[in-house]
């Protein structure tokens, strides 16, 4: 096992190597790349690390699919889609369990949340006396969802039912991150990086415990605190990048 130093090197030089430009060619974060408008880098981020989940390939075609329905101007067509518009949808197949349905209400959401807010930024703040986006999670979904039930809430994970919210967490280190290696977006400018975690799933969790960084077996948001205590030790103001060092040797399986 690696000592304190030797682990954070280690992690240092991991984040240097991925964090890259050829990062971005194979994985999900392509898709906000094709925008320059805030709203659009938003609702296309958003959207595309909402579906997540399986092979990045098919995760990539599933939200060019989205973008192609929007007629590639995303913040646009939310402002101004038809009922008629959203109708089509409905029978249409996007992303395994993320379906037509979903996706039209998904927009009927993020076109109420933009009549009152020129950013998503403003429903992710977080309180001053808060470490993590935990309780900024649950006001979003407060906010985007609304109290009526629908069967896309199920979309929208929940850190206070024990979610590792993996892919939120995801989306906010994209809008959050400021580095200037050009793979996040870092245009909101309200949010402390500090206060972000690393989207925990399979890979992720796996080699957090092979590094002795977290020992929960489960992947929920208990495992997300713990690992921020963790890698908060080596980066306390850029915890976020190491998701970048966990995330490559995940892929590449180094240590397998």
């Amino acid at each position: 096992m690696l000592n304190f130093e030797e682990l954070k090197s280690f992690l240092n030089e991991k984040a240097d190597q991925y964090n890259s430009p050829d990062f971005i060619e194979d994985d999900p974060i392509q898709i906000p790349h094709h925008f320059t408008l805030k709203q659009d880098i938003e609702i296309a981020g958003f959207l595309t690390a909402t579906i997540s989940w399986g092979n990045r390939k098919s995760i990539i075609r599933s939200a060019d699919k989205m973008l192609d329905i929007m007629g590639n101007s995303p913040y646009d067509f939310v402002l101004n889609y038809s009922e008629k518009d959203l109708e089509i949808l409905h029978d249409k197949s996007i992303h395994r369990t993320f379906n037509g349905q979903d996706f039209a209400y998904f927009i009927r959401q993020f076109n109420k949340i933009y009549k009152e807010n020129q950013s998503l930024e403003n429903l992710f703040l977080v309180k001053d006396q808060e470490a993590d986006f935990q309780h900024a999670i649950e006001r979003f979904r407060s906010s985007f969802l609304g109290s009526e039930k629908h069967r896309s809430h199920k979309h929208v994970s929940s850190p206070y039912k024990n979610s590792s919210s993996k892919r939120i967490i995801m989306f906010l280190r994209w809008m959050v991150r400021k580095d200037k290696r050009g793979v996040d977006f870092g245009i909101w400018e309200n949010i402390n990086q500090k206060n972000l975690s690393i989207p925990l799933d399979v890979h992720t969790g796996n080699i957090s415990r092979k590094l002795g960084l977290v020992s929960r077996t489960q992947n929920d948001w208990k495992t997300v605190e713990e690992l921020d205590t963790a890698i908060r030790k080596f980066d306390e103001n850029d915890p976020a990048k190491y998701d970048f060092a966990l995330f490559g040797l995940g892929v590449t399986k180094e240590l397998l």
